[in-house]
C-alpha cells in the first residue's frame, strides 16, 4: 500500500494503484519519446550531409587562425606558451612560409628519428603534417622529450639556442617578437 502526504490536511492518504501505473506509464513513454526525438535529430544532422559538406565542415575545423593556435597552445599546457607562439611566428614568417603553407609545419621541425612524432613524412626538407594541429602536437612531443626538466625561461632560451635555432640571433629574435607583439599578454 502506498501513501501520499497531504500538506494541507497534514495527513497521509492512500494512493490508488491505477494512478501509480498510469502516472508511471506516462513518465516512461515521455522519456522514450524525448530520447527518440533527440537521437533521431542527432542522426539526421550528420546523416543528411553530403560528402562535400562533411569535407567543408572538416576543413573549417582544421582551418588555421592565430586565435585557434593560441587556444590550442593553452590547452596543451606548455610551460612558456608565449615562447612557443613566438617560435611559430618566427619559423613561419608570421604564418606565410612555404613550409607552413604546403607542409603545415609551424616550427620548422625536421623529421623526428629518436622520439614519437605526428609527422607523416618530409617536404621541403622539413617534417610534413596532415594539418597544423599535428605540427603543434609534434612540438608538444618534442617539448616533452627534451624540455620537460626546464623550469625557467633562461634555461629554455639556452636550450633552443644550442639545439634548435640555426641562426645565432634566434633567441634575440624570439625575445623581440615576444616584446614587440606583447605575446605574454595573450596567455
Amino acid at each position: 500500500m502506498l501513501y501520499r502526504y497531504n500538506k494541507n490536511l497534514l495527513i497521509y492518504s492512500k494512493v490508488k494503484f491505477g494512478k501509480i501505473i498510469f502516472g508511471g506509464t506516462l513518465l516512461i513513454i515521455g522519456f522514450f519519446i524525448i530520447l527518440g526525438l533527440k537521437s533521431s535529430t542527432d542522426k539526421t544532422k550528420v546523416g543528411n550531409l553530403s560528402q562535400e559538406e562533411k569535407l567543408i565542415i572538416l576543413g573549417e575545423f582544421n582551418e588555421f587562425s592565430e586565435e585557434k593556435l593560441i587556444l590550442k597552445i593553452n590547452n596543451l599546457n606548455f610551460r612558456f606558451p608565449h615562447i612557443v607562439l613566438a617560435q611559430a611566428k618566427l619559423e613561419t614568417g608570421n604564418f606565410t612560409s612555404k613550409s607552413f603553407i604546403y607542409a603545415n609545419n609551424l616550427f620548422g621541425m625536421k623529421q623526428a628519428r629518436a622520439r614519437s612524432t605526428t609527422a607523416n613524412g618530409t617536404a621541403l626538407g622539413h617534417a610534413q603534417y596532415d594539418n597544423w594541429t599535428d605540427s603543434l602536437y609534434d612540438y608538444a612531443l618534442f617539448s616533452n622529450a627534451y624540455l620537460n626538466k626546464i623550469r625557467i625561461e633562461s634555461q629554455y632560451f639556452d636550450y633552443i639556442s644550442q639545439n634548435y635555432g640555426e641562426d645565432p640571433a634566434y633567441v634575440n629574435k624570439l625575445k623581440n617578437i615576444i616584446k614587440n607583439q606583447e605575446l605574454k599578454s595573450k596567455f
